[in-house]
């Protein structure tokens, strides 16, 4: 197995910081996908025939 250097965790966590807005937005993006996905059911169950 390969051996992880304090300095490769530093540098990874330095470049984490500068990724910008990715964090919010995967977010973002998993949270409009749960919504679409509520909003289909919801509108497609009225379609449902008993």
């Amino acid at each position: 197995m390969e051996h992880i250097s304090a300095t490769w965790l530093t540098e990874a966590a330095l470049a984490a910081d500068r990724q910008g807005p990715g964090n919010l937005l995967r977010v973002v993006l998993v949270v409009m996908v749960v919504g679409c996905a509520l909003a289909a059911w919801f509108l497609l169950r009225g379609y449902k025939r008993k």
